[in-house]
């Protein structure tokens, strides 16, 4: 990793504009958050525009309300008045959806941090780490190695949640001794661990529970051990329990929690198209089967966007095409 190169650039340019990918997680927006503090504590004018709403419960890293929703009028000029456009949390240009066209047509040094398997090549640098656990801990890296700023308790607090969430609150195999020692370090900092556990993970809106209900019922499994688990989200079910697309966050990890259960797969439908989450236990990589469908992410949690076939239709594809991976 090449942090000095990105050192240079940070202290080289003036202005600058983060973004991250559809759909914000957690370590998308500690992310954001951490390099914005970062950026302002050296006297850069800094910008954050995202396609997506931040989920209400990753609104507490947001605390000034500095993270701007895209709007084409507002916005439509910013990606070349900057100096240099970043993206955080995400390798492939499609993933930011409105604003992809504004980034890939601006001329200005673009730059892209982020530890996702299969980068497409669409900015001027890549500062990549895959066996890294989360965007956060390049981002904590490049502070430590580079002393470019001091880590205190406001850019801890998103770097943490960023490490916590990605690794599945310290338990994924990317969980390493380096993962805990960076933990500790934020934790002196000043980080409480059971706030943000608690603002992440225990609060939620009623919606989210009546559509928990719904994902539930609607779960069945297949393959011929049972080691394939199918839940569905429905635009009647988001309609009828009021909740949106970020209170589906964690859902699918539920259905690993079976027994028999290897891959499990969510499908959600979308004004336009639908969404897959794949997760899988062990040596399974379900990122080599999202791939095969334009998709992407890590070996065990990766997801596929298809606009253009039907739902119902594609669900015993991609069940049969994990049955034969599993099998091979």
């Amino acid at each position: 990793m090449n942090y000095k190169l990105l050192r240079k650039i940070v202290l080289e340019n003036t202005s600058f504009l983060l973004t991250t990918h559809v759909n914000p997680d957690a370590d998308a927006i500690g992310s954001e958050m951490a390099f914005y503090l970062l950026l302002k504590n050296l006297g850069k004018e800094v910008h954050i525009v995202n396609t997506s709403q931040t989920p209400y419960y990753l609104e507490f890293m947001d605390a000034e309300n500095v993270i701007q929703y895209f709007d084409e009028q507002k916005h439509n000029d910013i990606f070349n008045q900057v100096d240099v456009l970043i993206a955080l949390d995400f390798n492939r240009g499609q993933r930011m959806v409105r604003l992809e066209n504004l980034f890939r047509q601006s001329t200005k040094l673009k730059i892209c941090i982020d530890h996702h398997e299969d980068p497409e090549d669409f900015t001027d640098h890549l500062f990549s780490e895959t066996t890294f656990a989360a965007t956060g801990q390049i981002i904590y890296n490049f502070i430590k190695e580079t002393s470019i700023v001091e880590i205190d308790l406001s850019i801890a607090e998103p770097l943490y949640a960023a490490i916590m969430t990605d690794t599945g609150s310290f338990r994924f195999d990317r969980t390493t001794a380096d993962i805990h020692f960076i933990a500790a370090d934020l934790l002196n900092a000043g980080v409480k661990p059971n706030d943000v556990y608690t603002k992440v993970y225990d609060t939620s809106r009623i919606g989210k529970i009546k559509l928990l209900g719904d994902a539930i019922q609607s779960l069945k499994l297949h393959g011929d051990k049972n080691d394939i688990a199918v839940m569905i989200i429905t635009k009647e079910a988001m309609q009828r329990s009021g909740a949106d697309e970020a209170d589906t966050d964690g859902f699918v990890n539920l259905c690993l929690t079976i027994d028999s259960v290897q891959v499990a797969l969510k499908f959600m439908e979308l004004d336009e198209g639908f969404k897959v989450s794949l997760r899988s236990k062990g040596e399974i990589s379900v990122q080599k089967i999202a791939a095969e469908y334009g998709g992407g992410g890590h070996r065990n949690a990766s997801g596929i966007r298809i606009r253009d076939r039907k739902m119902d239709a594609f669900i015993p594809v991609l069940v049969e095409r994990v049955r034969q991976f599993i099998s091979d």
